[in-house]
């Protein structure tokens, strides 16, 4: 098999092949297969209504105060650590629409290496991955992440800020629980 470039291009160079014929280091494009991927049972919100009512309220609940662009980027840092593919693919959508750069987008997982991103951001990428990781430490909030927070939201944008990230963190369990596919949930 060629190397892998993107995961939806194969690119083979010419001497990637046991005994080429032409070796002058040029390479083709090559599609690479798709595959049918099914939820291993209904997604439970679909199953409990009532709980898909509950999570869209707090959702939207937690839509108010902060940038939508902020929350987008905690979206995606917390589904990216939680390997929720679902989310990982809808979030950048979402965050788009709002007016995010893809620059930013695809720095998220290095937010600490990469110059795109403001102090608040920061501190909110922190905390993030501190919520969202509570059993890697044993103090797994600490108080340098939870002051630097502090420092640029008050309380009520901390409340919106740490239900923002359980949210998605619930929502991110129970995607990866049932194996939920990409591309069921469409961004409206």
């Amino acid at each position: 098999m060629g190397h892998q470039s993107h995961s939806l291009i194969a690119i083979r160079h010419a001497h990637d092949e046991a005994n080429p014929a032409n070796v002058t280091g040029t390479f083709e494009i090559r599609q690479m297969e798709t595959t049918t991927m099914h939820a291993r049972m209904n997604h439970p919100v679909m199953v409990l209504p009532e709980a898909m009512n509950v999570l869209q309220s707090l959702g939207n609940l937690t839509k108010q105060g902060l940038p939508e662009k902020l929350l987008e980027l905690v979206h995606l840092r917390a589904s990216q650590i939680n390997g929720c593919s679902v989310c990982v693919d809808m979030h950048p959508k979402i965050a788009r629409k709002a007016g995010e750069t893809d620059e930013r987008l695809f720095a998220v997982s290095a937010w600490r290496d990469a110059p795109y991103f403001s102090e608040a951001e920061r501190a909110a990428l922190a905390l993030t991955e501190a919520v969202t990781r509570l059993a890697d430490r044993e103090d797994p909030v600490s108080d340098t992440i939870w002051n630097e927070a502090a420092k640029h939201f008050d309380e009520r944008e901390l409340a919106t800020l740490i239900l923002s990230i359980a949210t998605i963190n619930v929502w991110n369990r129970l995607n990866a629980t049932i194996k939920m596919p990409v591309g069921v949930w469409k961004v409206a």
